[in-house]
């Protein structure tokens, strides 16, 4: 079986509007103090609120007739989300990190018409449980390119291990499309250090080519309360899909966070 390769949370134009406004607003804010990026290892959790704005699919994608939309079926949200991201920073210059970002919803709803899911018929005139899974397993490296009194970049890649599951049931009938594969994707992350304990940052991972896209970006204000602790409040867009001979599924999801690092610096 197989699921949405990709299910990442708008558009090309919309990722890239967010990431120039974000990086404009930056720039306004007054002057920051040198902080270079040092060697150690930190942990950060993240807890948020997952809403969706987009999650049409059709499975086969051979019957035109038979695209429906989860988004309809299970509601806007919220539900809740959790992510660690863990991260070492070698030295200076190079840097690995890891991802752990699972979710998972489970609603019933009414579907706006009859549809057909993996050779099963569903019909609009009773409800229907949706379980729907996008676990997302990351490994990537990264590279310290920039670094000055304000700014630090950093560009790389990301290996993606993606766990997905869409699963209907209607009395007695169900049906279930899971899969499990690796997705590459070009990773991006921004610090402008805006004052003494205050940083705007910006991450960003996602790929476009073939049948599909994805794209995870996230944009947050953290407060470095000392050399070991940071807290933060931020936005994250997760948007794509994938259009090929078996599967069609583009989604949509938007995630308001809180998180907190703490850093074990060398």
């Amino acid at each position: 079986m197989v699921i949405p390769n990709f299910l990442f949370f708008g558009t090309t134009v919309y990722i890239s509007r967010l990431v120039l406004l974000a990086t404009l607003l930056s720039i306004l804010f007054i002057q920051g103090v040198s902080h270079a990026t040092e060697p150690g290892i930190s942990v950060q959790l993240e807890l948020g609120a997952a809403f969706q704005q987009k999650n049409d699919v059709r499975i086969p994608n051979n019957l035109p007739s038979n695209r429906f939309s989860l988004q309809q079926l299970a509601g806007d949200g919220e539900w809740l989300t959790a992510r660690i991201n863990w991260q070492w920073n070698i030295n200076e210059k190079h840097g690995v990190r890891a991802v752990l970002s699972p979710f998972s919803y489970s609603e019933t709803g009414i579907l706006a018409s009859d549809v057909n899911f993996i050779g099963e018929e569903y019909s609009s005139a009773e409800a229907v449980a949706v379980r729907y899974r996008f676990n997302s397993w990351r490994l990537g490296y990264r590279y310290n390119f920039h670094r000055s009194e304000d700014w630090q970049l950093w560009i790389g890649g990301t290996l993606k291990v993606r766990d997905a599951e869409i699963q209907l049931r209607q009395g007695s009938t169900g049906s279930l499309d899971d899969n499990v594969g690796v997705v590459p994707l070009v990773y991006f992350a921004a610090d402008y250090r805006f004052s003494q304990d205050w940083l705007f940052q910006l991450d960003f991972d996602g790929l476009a080519g073939g049948p599909g896209r994805a794209f995870d970006v996230s944009a947050r204000m953290t407060y470095e309360s000392n050399q070991n602790w940071r807290a933060g409040v931020g936005f994250r867009g997760l948007e794509g899909g994938v259009d090929n001979d078996e599967v069609y599924n583009f989604a949509w999801f938007n995630t308001v966070f809180v998180s907190l690092e703490y850093r074990f610096n060398n």
